[in-house]
């Protein structure tokens, strides 16, 4: 394993203004971006980080573990890379890059529908480990294509979104024309010139395409007859008859993503669903909503022994693992810190990322005290304290 890590980043917040120096303002501005005003996307981080922990320092102590069991697997750590969309715009190769270094240092990645790379090419990356998130088609022949080929590429986790049914509103991408490829605005075109280290990548790597969706595409489609299509294959609104025929068919685990209310919770385990993922989409869909952490302690109270429960949204640094972790998750995903990461650091910047955050949470447990990262809830601060008891 690659424990690369350079004291250059030693924080995500360093990978941040090193990903901004590199990237042009537009693609940086799509891995940042929220929906409307990113009022959710701020609240997202703030609210975890309003998580405090107690410390036990004079108890016997043997060291602390950040191996975690998921699904019958063993993994590193207790967290992986969450879905991103248009990954290989904003850095190039990104996916594989990131693929790479999951499986080195073993958690997991999670491919979504439009990524810049390949089911068969990330699942080769991964030796299989991958997790495949599907934007549900509108199309049912699509969707069982898409089931056929993520399980004869060895992949066993499934993830299906709940968390958009509609597109979202984003200035950022509005006022950037963002496409793939980018529109040659000069605006756009003046980033480019200004960031070398992504355009020579971008030659190098080619041009970005939806690669999993590639063989479905109709050949020399313009970029607005792109989206226009993109729209029109998929249908974000999941519904239990739509849940239950992927449960029917597919034979690895299924997970649903965007859960963070009771009823909906309630719902997807009674139809065999085996995971939710606690998300607000990154806060890039819906302004007026909770952040993650909210619905997740109330989640973890009333299904956290009938499922297995997951967060992603808003997670950036290990201690925001940690919190998540004490307030009920059994896993974490981040998805903007790695994008950090390769943006900073390109090729190296997927180890570095994951061992910074390796590090990070292995210092939290070993100050508070805690030896598995399944005893976290037990350092949960809820109340100020008032005395002893």
């Amino acid at each position: 394993m690659d424990d690369f890590f350079s004291s250059r980043y030693p924080s995500v917040e360093h990978l941040r203004a090193g990903a901004r120096r590199r990237m042009p303002r537009f693609a940086f501005e799509y891995l940042e971006g929220g929906c409307f005003s990113e009022v959710n996307l701020k609240r997202n981080t703030e609210e975890i980080r309003e998580t405090q922990l107690r410390p036990w320092y004079l108890r016997d102590f043997a060291g602390s573990s950040l191996k975690t069991e998921l699904f019958g697997k063993t993994y590193d750590a207790p967290f992986g890379i969450a879905p991103i969309g248009l990954q290989g715009l904003m850095w190039p190769g990104s996916t594989e890059i990131l693929a790479k270094a999951a499986r080195q240092h073993n958690i997991p990645f999670t491919l979504s529908t439009v990524g810049t790379a390949s089911i068969e090419t990330v699942a080769e990356l991964t030796e299989g480990e991958a997790w495949f998130q599907l934007y549900h088609p509108a199309e049912e022949e699509l969707r069982d294509k898409l089931l056929e080929r993520a399980w004869e590429a060895g992949i066993k986790v499934l993830v299906i979104l709940a968390d958009t049914p509609t597109f979202a509103w984003r200035p950022k991408e509005i006022r950037n024309g963002l496409s793939i490829p980018p529109q040659m605005s000069v605006r756009n075109v003046l980033q480019m010139v200004g960031s070398p280290f992504w355009s020579f990548g971008q030659l190098a790597a080619g041009v970005p395409e939806f690669k999993t969706m590639k063989p479905y595409i109709p050949k020399g489609l313009s970029m607005k007859h792109l989206g226009l299509f993109m729209n029109k294959t998929f249908s974000g609104r999941l519904s239990a008859d739509r849940i239950s025929a992927i449960r029917d068919r597919w034979k690895g685990k299924l997970v649903v993503k965007g859960i963070v209310n009771c009823d909906d919770a309630e719902k997807a385990i009674g139809l065999g669903v085996d995971g939710l993922i606690v998300s607000n989409h990154g806060g890039r869909q819906l302004d007026l909503g909770e952040s993650t952490i909210r619905p997740l302690s109330v989640l973890a109270s009333e299904f956290g022994d009938r499922t297995t429960l997951m967060i992603d949204s808003g997670l950036r640094e290990g201690p925001d693992v940690a919190a998540a972790l004490a307030s009920g998750a059994r896993f974490a995903f981040l998805g903007r810190s790695f994008m950090y990461g390769v943006g900073a650091l390109g090729q190296r910047g997927g180890m570095h990322t994951i061992t910074l955050l390796k590090r990070q949470l292995q210092q939290v447990m070993e100050q508070v005290g805690c030896e598995q990262v399944t005893n976290l809830p037990d350092h949960l601060l809820t109340t100020p304290s008032e005395g002893c008891s």
